[in-house]
């Protein structure tokens, strides 16, 4: 199947899967190891169709998972790009991001036990095309980071992270830092590339402020 959409070839129905802390962006890639029953069902049923499921975040982090919390309006929708079937049964599925929604309407449960929503994509109709190279201080970033990395003791190859294009270097370090989940949402919303890595800049450098390591951005 083509990526090459527009939000009115988009689906009228999509199941979501919410998972805290947890962010996918437009042509961001995500890996999922899927092993709770009405989310394989979930699975099964989006493989034998678009392949498309929609990212969101719990509203509430102090609700149980296991029930049905609210979520926050705004997620992502990706497609299945690649899936493995498991000999214990489990899916091993990457999710590549395809655009933002915002949930009109959520319907009753699918009969598997899957929840699903009514998505308006027209706000985000931007995150259809490709992206232009991002406007954005990548010195300041690039400094903000190494702080942070070294704080965290995560490891990373510089010159890659120095020669990254623009989006793939916001999408990746947004994705896959232990940002708190109200920062994870905050990215996602942001109205574009440029924001976003303004905001995720902000984000790296008031954690490697706090002093006591495990606030801001460290927090989980």
């Amino acid at each position: 199947m083509s990526e090459q959409r527009d939000a009115k070839t988009l689906p009228a129905l999509l199941p979501i899967f919410p998972l805290a802390g947890v962010l996918l962006l437009p042509r961001g890639k995500l890996p999922l190891n899927i092993f709770e029953p009405r989310y394989l069902a979930m699975t099964r049923d989006a493989i034998a169709g678009d392949r498309l499921i929609g990212m969101v975040q719990p509203s509430d982090p102090n609700q149980s998972p296991m029930g049905n919390p609210p979520v926050y309006p705004v997620g992502c929708a990706g497609r299945i790009t690649s899936f493995s079937e498991t000999e214990d049964g489990r899916y091993l599925i990457t999710l590549t991001g395809i655009c933002r929604f915002r949930a009109r309407e959520e319907l009753p449960l699918h009969d598997d036990g899957y929840r699903r929503v009514v998505p308006e994509w027209s706000e985000f109709a931007g995150d259809l095309e490709a992206a232009a190279e991002a406007d954005f201080d990548r010195e300041r970033l690039f400094r903000s980071l190494k702080a942070y990395f070294d704080r965290h003791r995560i490891s990373a190859d510089w010159d890659a992270v120095g020669a990254a294009p623009g989006e793939f270097l916001v999408t990746s370090i947004a994705m896959n830092c232990p940002f708190a989940p109200g920062e994870k949402q905050a990215l996602l919303e942001a109205s574009g590339l440029d924001e976003r890595a303004r905001l995720l800049t902000a984000i790296v450098e008031m954690a490697t402020l706090d002093r006591s390591g495990e606030g801001g951005a460290a927090r989980h």
